[in-house]
């Protein structure tokens, strides 16, 4: 899905990392550019049934998660699994930075 080419993804990598020293804080980095930035609520399809990603979280073993919801049903899904809809919320070239940085 992404458009943004390398140079503009190494821009965002180094605006979410520009004073994180080691792994852990870079992750951290990320994931407060991407909670600051993802619009949220949103709609999208996980495994073809629609949810609703509420919001971001970093979870104790070191991910990004998206938190979906549907009706009283709620869980997380790695933020770099999560399929963005078309089109995708603002904020999103955070998640796809994030996904260039981690491959």
């Amino acid at each position: 899905m992404s458009t943004w080419d390398p140079a503009a993804l190494e821009a965002l990598i180094e605006e979410a990392t520009v004073d994180a020293y080691g792994e852990e804080e870079q992750l951290t980095g990320f994931f407060t550019m991407i909670e600051e930035s993802l619009a949220v609520p949103f709609t999208t399809a996980v495994l073809g049934v629609e949810v609703s990603v509420v919001g971001v979280d970093l979870v104790e073993d070191g991910r990004v998660v998206a938190c979906c919801v549907r009706g009283s049903f709620r869980q997380d899904i790695g933020i770099l699994d999560l399929p963005l809809p078309e089109p995708a919320p603002e904020g999103w070239q955070w998640i796809e930075a994030y996904r260039y940085w981690a491959r």
